[in-house]
């Protein structure tokens, strides 16, 4: 898809946005914390009836006199997007339909992260939450510390697109010194660092990567985390032989794609994949979406959150 064209269906995104914002953050605010969701405010004289254990030691043996802790109900959300912007993202997914007068080109992998990420920023601007991101492949390319509004959220959406528009460039460039693939680790790792209270971090990737596990399970002990992988079609439609390359590395194969047994092998790869990926994703403590390059990213993510929403607040815990 042209950057162009791209561009003017994330302009629309806004008109979707207010829907998703309702079901990301309705409700009692973050039913999907976990804790009190309470954060401190300021330590008061104590009064007759108050809870002892809400008593400030360190200030009452500071003043002489027993001082309570006050906290505030915790209304700010802070929306982390972590952004795979590697190669094979821009590769995977995208098709042409070859019988056509005009060919048709498909939203590749990272042009539907694009979508999402887009749509879930202009829902955190909807709701006054804080939105940051990083771009990242093998390392991290670009960060945008969290921040509120439209003149925050703008700038992130046009550098996500310079990169859509940009990425053979870097592979032109590459020496034989730089490794290929994308390093969720690093990404996972950066978040912990830049991050400092509880937050929503939202993962976007391919997954074309390894030993993110552990780092993800760490992550999900203070943050709420949602992992969302982008893949492209579960079924290839060319009828005959096709050369499929791998973009990380270059390397080439042909496929018989018109066999019925690689058509069942494909769909069974993608398959076992996902159920792969989304057990490592629930067993660390992370929510786990599979969104296709042909599936409607603003249906998906509010089916996906509305449902999040309602089994969290049905599980609820009294502590």
């Amino acid at each position: 898809m042209e950057t162009s064209e791209l561009l003017r269906n994330i302009i629309n995104l806004p008109i979707f946005s207010s829907g998703l914002a309702e079901e990301m953050l309705s409700g009692n605010f973050r039913s999907i914390f976990k804790g009190q969701g309470m954060e401190f405010d300021e330590a008061r004289h104590y009064q007759a009836g108050d809870d002892i254990r809400s008593i400030d030691w360190n200030a009452s043996a500071r003043f002489g006199y027993p001082f309570v802790k006050m906290y505030r109900e915790e209304r700010e959300l802070t929306i982390l997007l972590l952004i795979d912007i590697s190669a094979s993202m821009h590769c995977s997914g995208r098709l042409y339909t070859e019988t056509s007068e005009q060919k048709k080109s498909l939203l590749n992998s990272y042009e539907q992260a694009l979508i999402c990420a887009s749509l879930i920023a202009f829902s955190a601007e909807h709701t006054g939450q804080q939105v940051g991101a990083f771009f990242f492949d093998k390392e991290i390319e670009k960060v945008f510390p969290p921040r509120k509004g439209r003149k925050h959220i703008m700038p992130l959406i046009m550098a996500a697109l310079q990169y859509q528009n940009n990425n053979q460039h870097k592979q032109s460039t590459q020496t034989t010194k730089v490794k290929y693939g994308s390093n969720i680790n690093c990404a996972l790792t950066g978040a912990q660092q830049l991050l400092k209270k509880r937050s929503l971090v939202i993962l976007i990737s391919d997954f074309f990567s390894i030993n993110w596990e552990h780092e993800m399970g760490i992550l999900c002990r203070k943050h709420d985390c949602t992992a969302i992988r982008i893949c492209g079609p579960k079924n290839v439609p060319y009828p005959g032989l096709v050369t499929i390359e791998d973009p990380e590395t270059g390397i080439r194969i042909e496929a018989p794609a018109g066999l019925d047994s690689f058509q069942e092998s494909w769909e069974a790869w993608h398959n076992e994949r996902t159920i792969f990926l989304e057990s490592q994703c629930k067993k660390n403590g992370a929510s786990f979406l599979d969104i296709s390059t042909e599936t409607d990213a603003p249906a998906a993510l509010m089916k996906f959150f509305g449902s999040r929403n309602s089994s969290a607040f049905k599980n609820r815990k009294k502590i």
